[in-house]
């Protein structure tokens, strides 16, 4: 009964942070002079009232479930990468560039190096940090922040520099043979979604059924007692923030190939920082990331449909993302607190 409860509380938690959003979202419509159901219902309409609309959803989800998944996996080990916006620009970079440099491949073969080596620039750039906290005690979170701006820094460089292509500050077009394959035909929807859901469930199941899941649930739970049980943290540290980052790096590399076909610098919205609300929304499980995505995709979708509509301004939205993050922020830190407390009555009992 306990388990099923813990199971109600995984599910019920976002719900009622999202219900408290909307709250609040609609007390500053009102404060404005407007109708808060017009506007929900015309971002409901605008996320998925079309085949257009939803394609752009999906879309926007795509980043955000895969760099989402990347962070989730951090958060279970018990590491708070917030690096995740430099790790997509480096694996969108690195992406690009082997969809531009190399040529006389088949597609399937060029995707997938593509697709690869943005994997492996998003792993290296979160290992990095996952090596300074394991061998010189350096927090990940400042790292990890740290090294966003490097990576910003270094594509922006980059893109203004020696890979500049025409007046602008981006690459070369990647070549066709690096392109992901359409999904729908006249949508801009790739079959980056369909692999972003696969990934969703591989992570799942990753982190349920296998002996590399339940050491990294470990020495996130307590990794005193997973050092005591044999886990090698250092190892553990180092592979869990390779794989977040390579998760991260993907984001940007399907990001690439599969929707701007080249690399500038502000391609990003902020995938890598809202992929953290994600995270927290869904609870860190692989399946609650990708509802968490979509409903953030929808509503930024939405938003700009009923901005042309209604003349809202779409910030409303980032209103109703804070709040729920807020809400969210609340839950964690009264199960933190009634953690403790529980923890020193059993303690005082047993003295």
């Amino acid at each position: 009964m306990e388990l099923k409860g813990k199971k109600w509380t995984i599910i019920l938690s976002p719900l009622l942070a999202l219900a408290f959003g909307l709250i609040v979202g609609a007390i500053f419509l009102i404060f404005t002079k407007k109708n808060p159901f017009q506007v929900y219902q015309l971002i409901l309409q605008g996320s998925l009232g079309s085949k257009y609309f939803i394609s752009e959803t999906l879309i926007k989800a795509t980043p955000l479930i895969l760099a989402g998944l990347g962070l989730a996996i951090g958060f279970k080990g018990g590491l708070f990468n917030i690096g995740a916006e430099g790790q997509l620009l480096m694996g969108a970079f690195i992406a690009a560039l082997v969809g531009f440099k190399v040529s006389s491949l088949p597609p399937l073969f060029h995707i997938t190096l593509a697709l690869g080596a943005a994997c492996l620039g998003g792993a290296l750039w979160a290992a990095l940090a996952g090596w300074l906290k394991a061998k010189r005690g350096v927090h990940e979170v400042i790292s990890t922040i740290m090294l966003n701006y490097i990576a910003i820094y270094i594509t922006n460089y980059l893109v203004r520099g020696p890979f500049k292509s025409g007046y602008l500050p981006k690459t070369p077009l990647i070549l066709s043979s690096a392109k992901l394959p359409l999904l729908l035909p006249n949508t801009r929807l790739s079959i980056g979604i369909v692999l972003a859901l696969t990934l969703a469930y591989l992570m799942y199941r990753l982190l349920e059924q296998t002996v590399f899941g339940y050491e990294l649930k470990a020495v996130g739970f307590n990794s005193q007692a997973a050092e005591y049980a044999g886990i090698n943290q250092i190892r553990m540290i180092i592979l869990t923030m390779g794989l977040s980052g390579a998760l991260a790096g993907l984001a940007g590399g399907v990001e690439i190939l599969g929707l701007h076909y080249r690399f500038y610098g502000q391609f990003s919205p902020g995938y890598g920082f809202d992929s953290i609300a994600v995270a927290l929304l869904g609870k860190n499980n692989p399946l609650g990331v990708v509802f968490a995505a979509l409903l953030f995709a929808a509503m930024r979708t939405g938003a700009m449909y009923m901005q042309r509509v209604m003349q809202v301004s779409t910030d409303i939205v980032l209103i109703l993302q804070a709040a729920i993050i807020f809400f969210i922020a609340i839950d964690f830190s009264f199960k933190l607190w009634t953690g403790r407390r529980r923890k020193t009555w059993c303690l005082y009992q047993r003295s």
